[in-house]
């Protein structure tokens, strides 16, 4: 006999962009989303922000391919309940009571039906998705190959970017996205000693900014649309890159100017974490440390078809620099320079003079080796 589900209740926070809801869900509300094949990064987000439940108006794992940030948030112990409509984002506002029980989700007199999720009913979507994978990379190849046509200047050409006045030529960049793993990945980077000895000149896609001072890095470049940026990020002290349509519109500059804030804006095909990447590589950096970024199948298709084209290309332009940080970390491990041990040997040498100095038995110790010597010596 199948187990009953537990009736949660919460308040509401719905938001059609996974992402920027997550800042506002506190623990215990239930987040109303419409997210057709929740990545895993939005998965994690919701995690973080323990919710009560998630209420999705669309498929978690539609069977294009198995996504697996939908069991993400059911292993949390996060009641997922899928499939409810469309009409759940208008029906349901923000500080509304929600109870979810079961397939059921009720606000008021309103009363909706979806799925709810299991580990057991995902399993079986993301098995059932593996079947059906073939098509989708043949979409993503064509999708590729009509994009380069469209876009040969990007892997074939120079591009002209723009003077951000952070001198990058023979440095390494650490080009920081919050994408898979992110947080892990700066954690490593730290601890094993190579931000503080390399010193990497450190772009910041959007929200990851927060993420670099939140371990006590400042970035020198931030890039992006700047939606996701805090405004302590934003008046960090780096150069400010707005990404604008090749139309010309820049949305992102709006906020920029309300603040009051100097920025550059780039108008460029893809997504931000691809020209953060050519700003690095056109601008001559010597490596490219990734983090975050989107690098293997699972990613580009977590991402969606209409961006991972031009990331995918991108990675093959760049990809002569181009190192994960992953491979970083393990690879890079702090070292004791000559220098540091000269200053350690000097350091003991002075604490022993001076202790000498100031130590009676010390003295005569050292005199009578002293006179020792000298008869052997004779």
């Amino acid at each position: 006999m199948a187990r009953p589900h537990t009736v949660v209740r919460g308040a509401a926070r719905v938001g059609r962009r996974t992402k920027d809801l997550t800042s506002r869900i506190r623990p215990g509300d239930v987040a109303v989303i419409d997210h057709l094949d929740l990545d895993r990064v939005a998965a994690e987000g919701l995690v973080a922000a323990r919710p009560a439940a998630v209420v999705n108006a669309s498929a978690s794992i539609s069977g294009r391919y198995p996504n697996r940030g939908p069991l993400l948030v059911v292993d949390a112990g996060i009641p997922l309940v899928d499939g409810v409509g469309t009409d759940v984002m208008d029906a349901i506002v923000d500080g509304d009571t929600v109870e979810v029980d079961g397939d059921l989700v009720r606000c008021g007199a309103l009363t909706l039906s979806g799925h709810r999720q299991t580990i057991a009913s995902l399993e079986e979507a993301v098995d059932a998705a593996k079947l059906t994978l073939g098509a989708e990379l043949a979409r993503f190849a064509a999708n590729t190959l009509e994009y380069l046509q469209r876009e040969t200047h990007l892997v074939a050409d120079d591009l002209e970017v723009p003077d951000v006045g952070v001198d990058m030529k023979g440095r390494h960049a650490l080009v920081a996205v919050r994408g898979p793993d992110y947080r892990e990945d700066l954690a490593a980077l730290r601890q094993t000693g190579y931000l503080q000895e390399v010193r990497p000149v450190i772009i910041a896609v959007d929200g990851a900014a927060d993420a670099l001072l939140a371990i006590g890095r400042h970035p020198d470049v931030i890039i992006g649309d700047m939606d996701s940026v805090s405004e302590a990020g934003l008046r960090s002290g780096a150069a400010l890159v707005v990404h604008g349509y090749p139309d010309g519109r820049a949305p992102g500059a709006t906020r920029l100017d309300e603040l009051g804030l100097d920025h550059v804006v780039w108008n460029a095909t893809g997504t931000s974490e691809d020209i953060a990447m050519l700003l690095a590589y056109e601008r001559g950096a010597s490596l490219i440390v990734a983090v975050g970024t989107h690098s293997s199948m699972s990613d580009f298709l977590d991402k969606g078809r209409a961006g991972m084209a031009s990331t995918f290309l991108v990675r093959l332009k760049v990809g002569p620099v181009l190192v994960d940080a992953k491979g970083v970390s393990r690879l890079y491990q702090s070292r004791v320079r000559k220098l540091d041990l000269a200053l350690l040997i000097g350091a003991a040498l002075f604490t022993l003079l001076v202790v000498t100095a100031v130590s009676q038995p010390a003295r005569l110790f050292i005199d009578n080796l002293w006179n020792a010597i000298e008869l052997f010596l004779r």
